[in-house]
């Protein structure tokens, strides 16, 4: 299915079997859009953009977020349960997915409603308007781990801004914004503003990169693939925004509350089963406290219940799909090549559903792979070390720079070693929460640009500089000889 200029249509590109995670059936199988139907869909964009009213128009665009969100919310159990049939994420989870996307929907039509543009007096007697316009069409390329709540930290904004937008999702995860699509099309957009196309990178996404219509490219997902994005963007200079990988550490020091410290390493290291683009995937236990975190967290893990994602006590669901899972015990049989201990885990556990064991790598190395290279499931290595640089050279000496966290009581302590970080996000005694007024995003090779906040908005956005003379005096540059 495809749903373009206000109507939905066949898909003209492959048939692909949605599965569900935890038990291996198709859900369902849908025609993905072909190269021409995503052209079809540029276009209904750009002509939006041209001729309606949309981008020029707040009022409306304020009432179709919130809109959005009531519809949103009164259907909340809904998508869900959707989101948990096509990831395998714990229906929890799920849940707080949604509600997190009402709130960012809400954020942004507040956002833009409270917004004013910027006026300067000059010595000069002109007046300076600094205005924020929409850039034009946006392509917005989400990933198969957080379908509908990623795809609203994108939506959100670039429809406040005034953009149009082609949305596409995973190919993998394509449900929640199927069903996001309907509420959509009965709030009577204007035709073209919102235009969905299914399918992978080929030939939608690449459509979509270099297609000369398209404005700007919003992409979360792998650093191979967002580097080719963004190559494809420099040569036309397009505006991009990338969100991309990480192997975020979490330092634990030893005056740490060791007992909490445990619980909120768990939901660091394996909260949607590791596959999160901020998730620790490195702990670094000061010495003095190694053993005892260890002996801890083995404990708390052999009572993790896996298992059907929509049972209400299930704390950890299936990985996304086979060959994510074989990439992930590719992984494990690397750390163990490279020298590692696997203290725990890594195992499969049943015949149907792609469940893995989390994986607790100790006695490694700063250059083994798997603590180098983003591996985005339930496997994590523990790195003791005897004093704050060193943490801070453990933490900082990857390539990515997403996330981090600190646990200690000493906050004066913790604040400094948060300032020698080169991460996007930082968290002092606590993990994972992201704020809607607040920006998200990496330093390094974890991406370009910020999602959230006032900053996210921004990214939506071209500024222009508008200089009014009242009364258009004489320059007097070029007197009359005459």
């Amino acid at each position: 299915m495809v749903y373009i200029n206000g109507k939905w249509s066949k898909g003209q590109g492959k048939t692909r079997a949605i599965i569900n995670p935890a038990n291996e059936e198709i859900i369902i199988e849908i025609n993905e859009a072909s190269q021409s139907q995503t052209v079809e869909a540029i276009q209904a964009a750009h002509h939006a953009f041209q001729y309606t009213d949309w981008p020029s128009n707040p009022s409306m665009r304020i009432a179709a977020l919130r809109q959005l969100a009531d519809l949103l919310e009164k259907n909340a159990e809904t998508f869900a349960s959707i989101e948990t049939l096509n990831t395998g994420k714990p229906i929890r989870e799920s849940r707080l997915d949604v509600s997190d996307s009402i709130q960012c929907l809400r954020y942004y039509a507040d956002f833009v409603e409270q917004r004013t543009i910027e006026e300067k007096k000059r010595t000069d007697g002109t007046t300076s308007k600094i205005i924020e316009e929409p850039i034009g069409v946006c392509a917005l390329i989400v990933p198969w781990n957080f379908p509908l709540l990623l795809g609203i930290w994108k939506l959100a904004p670039a429809l406040a801004a005034g953009n149009t937008v082609v949305f596409k999702p995973s190919e993998l995860t394509p449900l929640s914004f199927m069903e996001l699509t309907k509420l959509i099309d009965s709030i009577g957009l204007p035709p073209g503003v919102f235009n969905l196309v299914l399918g992978g990178g080929s030939p939608v996404g690449e459509t979509l990169v270099t297609h000369p219509d398209v404005e700007k490219i919003s992409f979360t997902g792998g650093t191979k693939t967002g580097r080719w994005i963004y190559e494809q963007c420099a040569r036309r200079l397009k505006r991009v925004s990338l969100e991309l990988g990480g192997k975020s550490p979490l330092i634990i020091f030893d005056d740490a509350d060791l007992m909490s410290t445990v619980e909120w390493a768990l939901f660091a290291s394996f909260f949607n089963q590791g596959e999160v683009c901020v998730a620790a995937s490195r702990i670094l236990v000061h010495r003095h406290v190694y053993d005892s975190f260890i002996d801890q967290l083995v404990k708390r893990l052999t009572s993790l219940r896996i298992g059907d994602p929509f049972a209400e006590n299930t704390e950890m669901g299936p990985l996304i799909s086979s060959s994510h899972l074989e990439k992930v015990e590719t992984y494990i049989q690397i750390g163990l090549q490279e020298g590692a201990v696997l203290l725990q885990g890594g195992e499969r556990i049943k015949e149907r559903g792609y469940y893995l064991t989390p994986a607790v790598f100790t006695h490694v190395r700063q250059d083994m792979r798997i603590v180098q290279e983003e591996i985005f499931g339930p496997v994590i290595t523990v790195q003791p070390f005897e004093h704050d640089e060193e943490a801070i050279g453990l933490a900082n000496d990857t390539i990515y720079g997403l996330a981090a966290g600190l646990f200690s009581r000493n906050l004066e302590r913790a604040e400094q070693i948060a300032g020698k970080l080169r991460a996007g996000t930082i968290w002092i005694n606590s993990y994972h929460t992201p704020y809607v007024d607040a920006p998200w995003g990496g330093m390094k090779q974890s991406g370009i640009g910020r999602e959230l906040g006032p900053q996210g908005f921004a990214a939506f956005t071209e500024t222009k500089h508008v200089n009014i003379s009242q009364h258009g005096q004489p320059l007097g540059w070029y007197p009359s000889h005459s």
